[in-house]
């Protein structure tokens, strides 16, 4: 589930062309021998497209690498022609944070335009996770948990068709807490989905640390079998070993099948590999974000070895690369880091509120929990991927006295334990929800891991304050807020990406429930907005008209993202005939939304009011992509202001 973005690796990289992957697939070799061989390419290549897009997830992408191969060369494509009468063979990964791998098992078959190799995480090219709008691409993941139900569907589906077919399902560790993976394989067994074959990327880690550290799975072989399955283990990184696990696994017609599949995380990279569960491991380096130039030229060094011995061994000459030179990018000086403002002031308030326990869901690395662990190891719990299970175990807390406060992602947390939130409202104790990676950027992992829903789910919560700071200094009097002032539970919105911030908070400036602050005056118009993405775009907005034609834009933080102080709200609009709302979010269902429903019962009604958010799914791409893709870019907003301002005179 983690998302760190790194940086990006500059200066020369590497990747196989196209004209090495139709060499091996034509050589005449073993299936095991060419499944190697091509299996290492797509590992030189993985490499290069995460170090080249900033972010990924390698360790995930080479732990399942080799089976991806094998499942793909030879049971998917071993006949691309079909009969009428012939059995279709579909394959996905439910994990999502795979998506380079197989990318790069279908660019090196043919099945996608080579050069999206070059456009990972980039607007038009290839999402952070699999998404159906991708050629080959089954099914939408990266939510983890849905893939076997999603199997499920497809194959009583075709049964209803009369068409025959196998599914193929890869997942997870991690995924394995979940609790739909468990639900799941109850009616599966029930109806004898014997078309279904599960493959558990059995790699002992989960994002960052060891699966028996948080959520320990147990006698997986007893448990699976206990609900009815077929059950086998194997070593998935030896393809001899996984391909007679198939081979057995087809022999069997009265049940569903699974694949317990013993992998390395970073299969292939000997200084990324985890091969001992016995170790104690805290923090797994490589399981998102992208190498450092220092390691991807020692990681693409052996890959390149790897394969060079391979192919000498077929008797073959030495692979050939291409080369990109990718230039040195300019970094601002200036960022602000809200998550680690965020940790900081935590450790402060828990230095003095012995009450306050962390909860986390296996994100404990970006959500910033790491120095609170270390600090207060026992007020610390780790959850794992099971945000009911999280959210509950809160609500007992507070029902015991204790300050529960709880993160995980922002679309996880809003959604995945809707319901449990709303229970835990309903008993009027105090939790503090806190989700992290809010809003639309960064746009690279793709629409399953962009929160632009959130304030809409939670909004209706009784009793549910929420709320997102614009800076640094925001956040820690927000959480001081919460924590010391606020009677009820509150939700604190955090943007994960870094943001460079061209404004100040007013000195002496304290948040006032319900109330704003002006970061700019001006006359012409004003902009209502939150949180460091858009009221960073106002700041450039209002430059835009200063620069452009010598207007002068008022801009409003309104950290508030439901409680909206009426009086005051009609009283800060009463001069301006144009008011903008920027959202973070969908439109449906954003702050915009609210202060619409206020101005239209207490204004004159002369107002225009504009609001700006997202009206579909969002795309994924670089930051400034997603952003002008969405018009919530500065040019777009002046332009749609400007017009607006000319009429209204």
């Amino acid at each position: 589930m983690g998302e760190q973005v790194g940086i990006t690796v500059t200066g020369s990289l590497y990747y196989v062309p196209r004209k090495e992957f139709k060499r091996i697939l034509s050589l005449d070799l073993s299936a095991i021998e060419k499944t190697s061989l091509f299996a290492s390419l797509c590992r030189i290549n993985t490499l290069y497209m995460i170090a080249r897009a900033g972010s990924g997830h390698l360790g995930t992408s080479f732990s399942s690498m080799d089976i991806i191969s094998w499942l793909l060369l030879n049971e998917l494509y071993l006949n691309d022609e079909h009969d009428n009468n012939s059995t279709r063979n579909i394959f996905f990964s439910s994990k999502g944070h795979d998506a380079p791998a197989l990318y790069n098992n279908f660019i090196g078959l043919g099945k996608l335009d080579f050069n999206l190799i070059h456009k990972l995480r980039s607007l038009g090219g290839l999402p952070g996770h699999p998404d159906i709008n991708t050629p080959n691409i089954i099914t939408n993941t990266g939510s983890l948990g849905m893939g076997i139900s999603k199997a499920k569907g497809m194959i009583i589906a075709n049964r209803l068709k009369k068409c025959a077919v196998n599914v193929y399902v890869l997942t997870g560790d991690g995924e394995l807490q979940e609790g739909q993976f468990w639900e799941s394989l109850i009616s599966a067994s029930n109806d004898n989905l014997h078309e279904l074959v599960v493959i558990i990327d059995h790699n002992k880690l989960q994002s960052d640390t060891l699966v028996t550290k948080v959520s320990n799975l147990g006698d997986l072989e007893v448990k699976l079998r206990s609900f009815g399955w077929y059950v086998i283990r194997c070593e998935g990184n030896e393809l001899a070993a996984f391909s007679k696990a198939l081979v057995a696994s087809k022999t069997v017609k009265d049940k569903p099948k699974v694949i317990i599949a013993d992998t390395i995380k970073g299969k292939g990279v000997t200084f990324m590999e985890h091969t001992s569960i016995d170790s104690n491991i805290d923090l797994y380096k490589y399981h998102s974000g992208a190498p450092n130039e220092e390691e991807y030229f020692k990681a693409v060094q052996e890959l390149i070895d790897t394969t060079n011995s391979l192919l000498n061994n077929a008797g073959q000459h030495d692979i050939e690369l291409e080369t990109v030179i990718i230039p040195s990018k300019v970094f601002h000086k200036n960022l602000q880091h809200l998550i680690k403002a965020y940790s900081e002031e935590l450790i402060k308030q828990a230095r003095n509120n012995s009450k306050i326990v962390a909860l986390d869901a296996d994100l404990i690395l970006d959500t910033g929990l790491i120095p609170f662990q270390s600090e207060f190891p026992d007020r610390l719990i780790e959850c794992g991927i099971a945000e009911q299970d999280m959210v509950s175990q809160a609500g007992g807390m507070a029902l015991e006295g204790m300050i529960p406060i709880v993160h995980s992602f922002s679309c996880f947390l809003s959604a995945r334990s809707n319901e449990q939130i709303y229970n835990n409202a309903s008993e009027k104790t105090k939790i503090i929800y806190v989700g992290s990676l809010a809003g639309v950027i960064p746009g690279g992992p793709g629409h399953s891991h962009q929160a632009v829903r959130d304030i809409s789910s939670l909004a209706a919560i009784p009793g549910l304050c929420l709320m997102e700071p614009c800076c640094e200094e925001e956040v820690g009097m927000l959480l001081n807020w919460a924590i010391n002032n606020n009677n009820s539970s509150s939700y604190l919105r955090l943007v994960s990406v870094p943001i460079n911030i061209p404004y100040k908070l007013p000195e002496n400036y304290k948040p006032e429930f319900g109330k704003g602050v002006a970061l700019s005056e001006g006359n012409d118009a004003i902009i209502i907005a939150y949180g460091p993405v858009m009221l960073s775009i106002s700041f450039e907005v209002a430059s835009l008209f200063q620069q452009r034609s010598s207007k002068l834009i008022k801009v409003i933080n309104l950290p508030w993202l439901k409680d909206i102080n009426e009086k005051w709200l009609v009283n800060e609009v009463a001069k301006y005939n144009l008011v903008v709302c920027l959202d973070n979010h969908y439109i449906e269902g954003g702050q915009g939304g609210r202060i619409t429903e206020i101005l239209s019962n207490k204004s004159d009604g002369n107002k225009k009011i504009i609001r700006i958010g997202l009206k579909d799914f969002p795309v994924c791409g670089t930051n400034e992509e997603v952003l002008h893709e969405h018009s919530m870019n500065s040019e777009y907003i002046y332009s749609t202001m400007n017009k607006v301002i000319n009429i209204l005179k």
